[in-house]
């Protein structure tokens, strides 16, 4: 019996190809978010407050993303009963959170302690799945972490870094929401659209922060002034207006739409990227041109991030199995089985022959007809 093959669609493609957008826009948010600090760095020196400047990049980025809210209002009734509570989480941590922790842990702490302590949370979430599933992490995620985290240290200058408990713990607020970023956009990305869930986040993280200047707890100081930017003097609505209507915008809407491609460990990887964009602009924008040591972290930044994506590529589902002797994509088709032929006829024996005979003599003739 002879076997035919016949072509099928690879079930891999199509999971292998959204990892592969959802990468490339991981990449792109960090690089949106990496302009935020080196543009917004002249406007705080300038006078601007850290409250005034957050509360119009998240305003402007939530105006600007609010068309994708409106729509899915519009197109789920009891959108906000059920996606209500994740989107104020979102907007809580994610958005306003991460900043605010990041900036008050910066008040009491070398800027490069606190950002080191903020990009943990990659390891975090390892951790975190580690202790949730009870699998330990393969060695290509153990090896990516340490490597990513080793070129972090490089990348960071810690030169005169010192101690503080309290500032400890704010940058490790800022690491967890940073890490709920991530784990919020995946886990929200097959239940809401993700534009949505960026621009109620934002619309929420602006609130909030609203809410505590009303209260007294953060400054509001936005002089009309001018700021240095590139060799050009530009006046504060450009910066500004770059930083909420492409930074924040994009770096969000690209980041929520990466996760749920790549997975939260993944992106969170990936993410670590804004560091170096973020040294790339300050040094085209500020002239703050990096060491030679932070470009060797930067390669040990990117060398982890490439292991962990491997482990994430060798664990994709339907991927397919090549079986020795079958061409790829292809499944084997059996013939329908034929009909057993009839058996052979069993030669008869004397005996049989015998008493065969003796019948047909002893039967009566047949009248002719």
């Amino acid at each position: 019996m002879t076997t035919h093959t016949a072509p099928i669609p690879s079930v891999a493609a199509a999971p292998r190809r959204v990892a592969t957008s959802g990468l490339v826009m991981a990449v792109a948010s960090a690089l949106a978010f990496s302009a935020s600090g080196p543009f917004i760095k002249p406007l705080l020196e300038a006078g601007w407050s850290l409250g005034a400047a957050l509360l119009v990049r998240m305003s402007l980025a939530g105006l600007i993303l609010s068309p994708a809210l409106v729509r899915a209002l519009r197109r789920e009734r009891g959108f906000i009963r059920r996606h209500g509570f994740i989107i104020v989480a979102f907007g809580l941590t994610a958005v306003a959170g991460c900043q605010l922790f990041y900036f008050a842990a910066m008040q009491r702490m070398p800027v490069a302690v606190a950002l080191l302590i903020q990009y943990v949370a990659p390891v975090l979430l390892v951790l975190w799945v580690w202790l949730r599933s009870r699998r330990a992490p393969s060695k290509l995620v153990v090896g990516g972490s340490v490597l990513a985290m080793g070129g972090l240290v490089l990348v960071v200058d810690l030169t005169g870094a010192r101690f503080d408990l309290l500032g400890t713990l704010l940058a490790l607020g800022a690491a967890v929401c940073a890490a709920g970023y991530f784990a919020i956009a995946e886990r929200a990305g097959d239940r809401m659209p993700p534009l949505a869930l960026a621009a109620g986040g934002l619309i929420v993280g602006a609130a909030l922060v609203g809410v505590l200047m009303l209260a007294g707890v953060l400054p509001f100081h936005a002089p009309a002034v001018t700021v240095e930017l590139a060799g050009m003097t530009l006046p504060w609505y450009v910066p500004l207006g770059w930083v909420g209507a492409v930074g924040t915008t994009l770096g969000y809407a690209l980041g929520v739409m990466a996760v749920p491609r790549t997975g939260a460990r993944l992106a969170s990887f990936v993410g670590l990227s804004e560091v170096l964009f973020t040294l790339m602009v300050a040094w085209l924008v500020l002239g703050e041109a990096p060491a030679p040591i932070q470009f060797a972290g930067g390669a040990l930044i990117l060398t982890g991030v490439v292991l962990v994506r491997l482990d994430a590529a060798a664990a994709e589902p339907g991927a397919a199995q090549v079986v020795p002797g079958l061409p790829t994509g292809s499944i084997p088709i059996v013939p329908a089985a034929e009909a057993p032929a009839p058996p052979a006829p069993v030669p008869a024996t004397r005996a049989q022959l015998r008493a065969a005979a003796a019948a047909a003599l002893s039967a009566p003739a047949r009248p002719a007809p």
